[in-house]
C-alpha cells in the first residue's frame, strides 16, 4: 500500500512493504528518487535492520546459537503496519513474529517515521527493546538518488560534496562476500570537500566514510544546481553507492553500524559500533534530506 505525505515544497509516497520511500518530489513534480529498473538496481531506499551490510557466510551467532540474515536484513521485505497518518506524517510499525524470530530472536518493534515539511524530508527510525534481555542491533538508510536528474545532464554533472574539508581513506569492500576489510584503504578525499562522480569510482562497491568530521553532504549537478542535501547527525558512517553497472543513480546511505568485517569474528555482538538496547529502552536516529 502507498501513503502520499505532502507539505509546501515537497511531496513524498512510501510503501508499507518494507515502509521504503517510493518518491519525492519538489513543487513542481520533478522525481528525486530513483524509481526501479532491474536493469542497474530493482531497489530504492531500503531501511536496513537489524544488521546494515553482509553477514560472514550469511550467518551470525546469537546467544550461541546461528541465525541467517541476507545483505541489510530482513526488514526491508516485510510489510510495515501503518500506525499514524497525518497531512505531513506518516508512521510505520513493523513487530517481532514468528518469521522473524527465525532469523532474530528477539521481542523487538521497528517504528519508521516519515516527516514532510519546508522542502526537508526527516526520516527516523525508532527501536524498542520489548524483551527482557539486552537486544543488539544496527539500523541504516539507502535512499538512492537519480544522477541525473534530467535527461539533459549526465552522471558526470554531478559531484559529492561535504560540508567540512576531509581527509578520508575508504576500506575495501570484497565484492564476493560484501566483507568489508578495514586494513586495506584508498585515498579517497585528501583535506578535499568534493568528490567529482564518475561511474568507475563504483565498480569495487561502495565508498564507505568511517571516520567524517562532515555530518552534512550534498548530491548535485553542477550545471543546474538541482540534487539533494542530507544531515545526518547520529550515524557513524556513510555509504556512497551506485550499482557497477554505470547506474544513473546515487546512493547516500546512513549507517549506524556497517558490514561484517575481514578482522571480526561472528558473533553479533562483536560487530562494529553494535548498539545493545536494554530491556524496555527506546532508540532513535534520524536523517534530513532536502531538495535543491
Amino acid at each position: 500500500m502507498i501513503t502520499t505525505i505532502n507539505s509546501n515544497g515537497i511531496c513524498a509516497n512510501i510503501d508499507s512493504l518494507g515502509a521504503q520511500l517510493s518518491s519525492i518530489q519538489n513543487g513542481e513534480g520533478t522525481e528525486y528518487l530513483w524509481q526501479p529498473d532491474p536493469k542497474y538496481w530493482a531497489g530504492q531506499a531500503p531501511v536496513l535492520f537489524p544488521i546494515v551490510g553482509a553477514l560472514r557466510d550469511g550467518k551470525t551467532e546469537i546467544e550461541g546459537n546461528i541465525y541467517e540474515m541476507k545483505r541489510h536484513g530482513f526488514a526491508r521485505g516485510m510489510e510495515f503496519a501503518l500506525v499514524e497518518q497525518q497531512e505531513n506524517k506518516a508512521v510505520y510499525s513493523l513487530r517481532a513474529n514468528e518469521e522473524t524470530r527465525e532469523k532474530y530472536p528477539f521481542d523487538f518493534e521497528l517504528r519508521i517515521v516519515y516527516t514532510v515539511e519546508n522542502g526537508s524530508l526527516t526520516n527516523e527510525y525508532v527501536v524498542i527493546n520489548h524483551d527482557n534481555r539486552p537486544m543488539p542491533f544496527v539500523v541504516g538508510g539507502h535512499p538512492a538518488f537519480l544522477c541525473p536528474i534530467t535527461e539533459e545532464e549526465s552522471f558526470e554533472d554531478y559531484v559529492v560534496e561535504f560540508d567540512q574539508a576531509e581527509t578520508a581513506d575508504c576500506p575495501a569492500v570484497n565484492m564476493k562476500t560484501g566483507l568489508i576489510d578495514f586494513g586495506n584503504r584508498r585515498r579517497v578525499l585528501d583535506n578535499e570537500k568534493t568528490i567529482s562522480l564518475r561511474h568507475d569510482l563504483f565498480y569495487q562497491d561502495a565508498l564507505i566514510f568511517d571516520a567524517l568530521k562532515s555530518r552534512k553532504v550534498s548530491l548535485y549537478s553542477k550545471r543546474s544546481g538541482k540534487g539533494v542535501e542530507m544531515e545526518f547527525p547520529g550515524f557513524d558512517y556513510l555509504g556512497v553507492w551506485s550499482a557497477a553497472n554505470d547506474a544513473p543513480f546515487v546512493a547516500l546511505e546512513p549507517w549506524v553500524g556497517c558490514a561484517t568485517c575481514e578482522d571480526e569474528d561472528n558473533v553479533m555482538e562483536h560487530k562494529r559500533n553494535m548498539q545493545v538496547l536494554q530491556p524496555g529502552d527506546t532508540y532513535s536516529v534520524a536523517f534530513t534530506v532536502t531538495l535543491r
